[in-house]
């Protein structure tokens, strides 16, 4: 059965209708999964829409993809751990950069054998192979950086801007001739300066701001996406790469604002890389020294609480430990104490990252709250327990301006009566900056597996505590 070029373009419509309705869901906890939901359906009507178009001549080598993709995705979403999320996005978003290559460079080969070139052409090609190849090198760093292959911290060198200004300059140019004129040596040559680009631009740019880099890469996928669609003449690609070309570039400057940081510094900098002058007032708090405390201090505090807030951060992804945190929360509600949990807008390795794994654990979402809305509640709080989060909540972004995170906005957590910081040890946190927090007179340390610990304090509760 062949559809018809208008009942194609109609499930198309559809599709681009459900896939605007799922990016809408999923712009809140409590309507992702509806949103998700109306995204997979869009994008099995688009799917099985082009397969049944009158462009596919053979299902041969089609089926064969979808049947090894969809083996190597089944295993991958059954396997893969949430802390391992972000790095698999950075990986997915590679997959999309070098497909927008491989596409046009194929098309390129098609439409030169068969005479078909003109100069519109030839300047899509361009378009998707640049984007697409700083996609896929930026991602495969990215994901370097998130799993650890590569130092997270910025690498930079005198005359990098310069050299990113000068090779970009040099690849479009080299889009421009070979859009003018097919040459293939200026096709070679510009798809390995975009790549050499993408690489370049990512290495630069420091651990604290891999959420904001993901987003972006997300961005950029999209618009590999659409030029792809351009190029095989297909509608909904274009729509579907310009929604989250243009979604992902609104979340990274939505996420910029919340560090307090420019989008542009952030795609061509590196967080964390200044250096200050002078003494640091890390250097005068550790003169102070830290405090530990054991879990039973926590439960008393926690029990005679009239509220407590959590802040979960990475380690919290990584210790596995939000099923231990709802039934501390449950019991300490049934003694009276309000519990909420505090998310910042750039908290573990990706946005939503923690909004996700609360959601997991069956968490209300009404006990979830932003920053904004959760900071003028710290002053009144009598315990803030700081679960895996580190530079969400340093008080050296507002103190300290030889601080690397200075005028990032935080987790105003050192305000309230104690904070209880469960941690590993005393490493800092992803961008590499010592947490003042940990100095302060109302904060205490309880060093040990952030599951661990909150099982020991659910055990506690439930056997009377003190």
């Amino acid at each position: 059965m062949e559809l018809s070029a208008n009942a194609q373009a109609l499930a198309y419509l559809v599709s681009a209708i459900l896939f605007i309705l799922a990016l809408k869901g999923l712009t809140h906890p409590a309507s992702a999964r509806r949103g998700n939901t109306l995204g997979i359906i869009g994008m099995a009507i688009a799917i099985i829409a082009t397969l049944m178009g009158n462009e596919v001549k053979s299902y041969g080598f089609i089926i064969a993809g979808v049947a090894g993709g969809a083996v190597i995705g089944s295993v991958l979403a059954l396997r893969i751990q949430m802390t391992a999320m972000p790095q698999l996005v950075a990986a997915l978003h590679s997959f999309v950069g070098m497909a927008a290559v491989l596409v046009a460079i194929g098309t390129f080969i098609n439409k030169q054998a068969a005479g078909a070139l003109d100069a519109v052409l030839m300047g899509e090609l361009s378009a998707g192979i640049i984007i697409g190849a700083i996609t896929f090198t930026g991602s495969v760093i990215a994901f370097g950086k998130l799993q650890g292959i590569v130092s997270g911290k910025p690498v930079k060198f005198a005359g990098q801007h310069l050299l990113n200004l000068l090779i970009g300059l040099v690849t479009i140019g080299l889009g421009v001739y070979f859009a003018a004129t097919g040459d293939v040596t200026a096709l070679i040559l510009m798809t390995l300066l975009a790549f050499v680009i993408g690489i370049t631009l990512i290495i630069p740019i420091g651990g604290a701001d891999m959420p904001v880099i993901v987003s972006m890469l997300n961005s950029y996928s999209g618009w590999a996406a659409a030029a792809t669609g351009f190029t095989l003449h297909n509608n909904l690609l274009i729509i579907v790469g310009a929604l989250v070309g243009f979604s992902g570039a609104i979340l990274s400057y939505i996420m910029c604002r919340a560090m307090n940081r420019s989008i542009i510094n952030v795609v061509f900098g590196g967080f964390g890389s200044e250096t200050g002058g002078g003494e640091s007032a890390a250097a005068t708090a550790h003169e102070k020294g830290v405090k530990s405390a054991s879990v039973e201090d926590a439960v008393y505090w926690m029990e005679d609480a009239n509220r407590v807030i959590i802040v979960p951060g990475y380690g919290m992804a990584v210790a596995q430990a939000q099923h231990a945190l709802k039934e501390l929360m449950s019991l300490l509600e049934e003694r009276g104490v309000e519990v909420k949990f505090a998310v910042h807008p750039v908290a573990g390795r990706m946005p939503g990252h923690m909004n996700v794994l609360l959601a997991e654990a069956d968490i209300p979402y009404d006990h979830v709250l932003e920053m904004d809305e959760i900071n003028p509640e710290f002053p009144s709080t009598d315990v803030v327990l700081v679960v895996g989060a580190n530079d969400v909540v340093n008080p050296a972004a507002k103190e300290d301006p030889s601080s690397p995170i200075y005028g990032m906005p935080i987790l105003e957590a050192g305000k309230a009566r104690q904070v209880f910081f469960l941690k590993r040890s005393m490493r800092p946190g992803y961008s590499g900056v010592d947490n003042l927090l940990f100095y302060q007179d109302n904060c205490s340390l309880i060093f040990g597996d952030a599951k661990d610990t909150v099982e020991a304090m659910v055990t506690a509760l439930k056997g009377g505590g003190h």
